[in-house]
This record gives C-alpha cells, structure tokens and sequence, in this order.
C-alpha cells in the first residue's frame, strides 16, 4: 500500500483546465438570493460565522472542496491531493452592498466575481456571502471551476450544502487531517505503470461492450459514425457574428425568471420538450438581437452547444463531469414562433437519433491515452466550433434553506469558451425557471437588451401556442373540452432537459 493518496483527473476534467487560457476563464458560478431569515444579526447584517461553520460541517462529504491540483512531471497531467493548509477564510468571502442595496448593483458585483480566475494553488472554490440587499435578503455568488463540476453533480452538490427543511440541525465539523502528497518522482512512477496497463484497460473495456449488447458490429459502427459526425462539425466554421470574437477579461452578468408553469404550457400545446422551448425562446431572442444590430440573421449559421448528462446512477453525487453535448444549428432565419420550435424539435428529436452526443463521449474516451497536447486540441474540436452555450439544468421543486434561510432564486452563469463572447444558462426550481446571462461587455455592450429579447421572445411564443390550443378546442366533434396533448414518447415532464455543464 503506497503512503500516500491522490485521485487523477479525467480526461474531460482536465480538458476544462487546458481551455482555460489568457482571458477564457472555466468557472461555473451562480448567484443564490436568500431570505435573511434566522442569519440576519442583531445590526442587520448576516451571521457569517455560523454561514462558515455550516459549510465547514458538510465539507466530508465533498472532499474536493478541501483539494488542490498538483501535476505530474513530464506528462504534465493533473491529479487532486489533499490541501495541508487548507483556510476556510480563504474561500468564504463576507462583503456588503451600499445599504439598501438593488439586484442591479448586485449584478455588478456579481460580475466582478466571475471576472477573476480562480488561484490553482488552492481548492478552485470561493463563495462571496453579499449582506446589504433590499428586502431583508442576502445573496451568495458561488464560483467553481468546471474541471470539479457539471450541471447534474451542482445539484447534487446543492443538496448537500442545504437541507429541505428549515429546521434541520447542522452537525459539528469534524477535523480535517490531510493525507500524505506524492513526490513527483512517485507519480511518475504511477503513472508509468498506468500506463503499461491501457492496452488490458482497452481489451476489458472491450469484452464489457460484447457482453452488453447482441450487436457488436451495429454498436461499433454506431460509435464511429458518431465521432465522425461530431468531427464534419468540427471542421465546418459557424457564421461569423458580433457576439463572437477575442475576450477580454471582464465580464457582465444579468438574469430573468419565469414560471415553470407557463413554459410547461407552451410544451405541452406544441407538443415538445422543454429544451425545444428554451432553445426556441433563445432563437427568437437572437433573430430579433442582430436585427437591432443590423446583422441579417437570415445569411447565419448559428450554433450553439447544448450540453447533455450522461450520468449514470452509480454516478450520482460524486464530483467531477460526466456531461457530453449536442451542436445544433438554430434556425434565425425564420420569423414564426411555431415554425422555430418545429424546426427545432426535429433538429433534437434526429439529434437523439443520430447519437451524436456519443461522438464527445468517444472522444474523451480516447484521450485518456493522449497527452496533454493532443488533449487540448481535441477538447476544442469537441466544443466547436460554435457561436455560444445554452446549458439547462433541472433542479429541485420545494425550497431549499441554509440555516434555516429559505433560496428564493439561484441564477446560474456558464463560463465563455473563446471566441463566445455570451452564454447562457437556465436552472429551474422550485416552480420557476430561473435564466442567467454571461457575456464579456466588448462583446455584448447591450446585455438588458438581449434580456429583454428573450422575453419577449417567449412571450411571442406562449401567444402562438395560446392560440394554436383554442384553434385546436374549437375543432367539429372536440366538444369543446380542453385540449391535453401528450408528450413525445420517452419523455419526462419535470426532468426532461438536457443536464449541462
């Protein structure tokens, strides 16, 4: 048994790291309001010790968050080991808003925060607990590098930092004792023999597949076909648009929130997915963006990258990624609501056909046997190229509480890829679907007016589909009940949306 203990990245985990370069930052954030509640002190600020002590308490059962990266000499990869001086302090941040502070001074900070890249030399977290904001609430910005997190493994995560009850008590923290780090000269050593071993890894890995399909020769075509799908993108350039172009390294931030209820309406008279809803409420928004910037969006080739789970259950509640994606062309060029949602629901409905969300998983596969170099390459080609992200995850449905101080909204920010100078990302919970906007300011100097096109856009499309329903009631022979059309088969209407990144 060796003396020591580390955990190597994946290949996709450290991929994250190797995008992260010049003013391309890879943390995921988020923006959680809370009622002040039980937390609010006698001088009308928050009980930032007892915000500490309740991380501090929960911080075994996510051991990531008290581990650094330490790289292995000559192959330059990355593994996790236990951080010996660890300081909370370090990573819980307490500030204020200007008494009485507004969300959109709040939106500010915010984006102060996701302009600045996390210390490597550290665990790559930090949490800004922000006390000032109007309404007897507080907000904390969350901030984590993807190479620890997906969408799917956040939720879990949040689960785990919260409780369901506001009553629930919080344990004692237990202590913290760091296991031996590895020299360099012994994870050389490892990761020699790691290697000696692939070609077996590979012919059980092999074996695995025979065993679990009836149809080696169907699954290994399939498997090729996906990646060199994936790759015809990879070497066919999106349009050129004015949301893409150099980063610079700051950063703004702004959010929207709509009913659960009301996108779940529009799903169900057209007879769709949620995600066909939000990618067509993003399509809308941008048909109707570039034509305010005098860009014609019927001459666009507009891709964005929808990321998609491929968690299994045996993954549940452990860190790291497990996420794939799919590239979909968004059709700007057509005015109608319904005809955008048509063309996009058949647009994913082949897209689960053609199994291109394999084509990533094969890739990354694969480049757990390929140096770092290759790794970087490939890690671009299975992210592009594209014009920006739309990431939905779905997340609880009852309240959350810290400390016995309920969430009322948490608005996600998903990390800019180069080139991509916005993203955007939607969490939905507790009843209603919360979107969060990234965007670097050079990019995009008119963030509220892309947020208000989406908006706008849904609103068009809530209408469109209102009618569609009456029509539909209205048909001989209906008798005038009300219309509930089915979702397509396979379905599943509270967690039905890709989980992304």
């Amino acid at each position: 048994m060796p003396r020591y203990a580390y955990e190597r990245l994946s290949a996709q985990d450290n991929s994250f790291l190797l995008m992260e370069q010049g003013s391309v930052y890879m943390h995921v954030a988020s923006t959680q309001i809370y009622e002040a509640g039980p937390l609010k002190t006698a001088e009308g600020g928050i009980d930032i010790e007892a915000f500490k002590r309740a991380i501090h308490s929960v911080m075994h059962l996510i051991p990531r968050y008290r581990e650094r990266l330490k790289w292995i000499p000559l192959e330059d990869h990355p593994v996790w080991v236990d951080d010996e001086h660890f300081n909370i302090d370090y990573h819980i941040r307490h500030t204020s808003l200007p008494r009485p502070g507004n969300d959109e001074q709040l939106k500010k900070l915010a984006a102060r925060v996701m302009s600045q890249q996390l210390d490597r030399a550290k665990p790559l977290w930090e949490m800004w607990v922000i006390e000032g904001l109007e309404g007897d609430r507080f907000a904390v910005v969350s901030k984590l590098h993807h190479c620890m997190i997906d969408g799917s493994s956040g939720v879990d995560m949040a689960r785990v930092l919260m409780s369901i009850s506001p009553e629930a008590e919080w344990p004692e923290p237990l202590p913290f004792l760091p296991r031996p780090t590895p020299s360099g000269l012994e994870l050389m050593v490892d990761e020699w023999r790691r290697r000696i071993n692939l070609p077996l890894l590979a012919i059980r890995s092999f074996q695995e597949l025979s065993s679990q399909t009836e149809d080696l020769r169907y699954e290994v075509v399939k498997r090729v076909r996906a990646v060199t799908e994936l790759l015809g993108y990879a070497i066919r350039a999106a349009s050129d648009t004015p949301l893409n172009g150099p980063l610079t390294p700051h950063r703004r931030v702004d959010w929207l929130t709509m009913p659960i209820d009301e996108i779940k309406l529009v799903r169900r008279a057209l007879n769709c997915t949620v995600n066909d809803v939000v990618l067509s409420t993003v399509s809308g928004a941008l048909r109707a963006y570039f034509q305010r910037r005098r860009v014609d969006p019927d001459q666009l080739d507009f891709r964005v990258s929808a990321p998609v789970s491929v968690r299994k259950e045996e993954d549940r509640g452990k860190l790291g990624n497990k996420v794939s994606s799919w590239i979909v062309r968004l059709p700007l060029g057509l005015s109608d609501p319904i005809a955008r949602l048509e063309a996009i629901h058949q647009v994913t409905q082949d897209l689960k056909r053609s199994e291109q969300a394999l084509g990533v998983e094969m890739l990354m596969a694969a480049a757990e046997w390929a140096p770092a170099t290759l790794l970087s390459l490939g890690s671009r080609a299975t992210s592009g190229p594209i014009n920006m992200i739309v990431t939905n995850v779905p997340g609880p449905q009852i309240p959350l509480y810290m400390l016995g101080a309920k969430m009322l909204a948490m608005y996600p920010q998903v990390p800019l890829l180069e080139n991509t100078g916005l993203g955007v990302a939607l969490f939905s919970y507790d009843g209603r679907m919360f979107w969060g906007f990234n965007a670097d300011p050079t990019l995009v100097p008119d963030l509220p007016e892309f947020v208000r096109a989406i908006d706008e856009s849904f609103a068009e499309l809530k209408q469109a589909a209102t009618l569609r329903a009456v029509r539909s009631q209205s048909v001989p022979g209906s008798g005038g009940d009300a219309v509930h059309i089915q979702a397509p088969s396979g379905e599943h209407e509270e967690n039905e949306v890709p989980a992304g990144a």
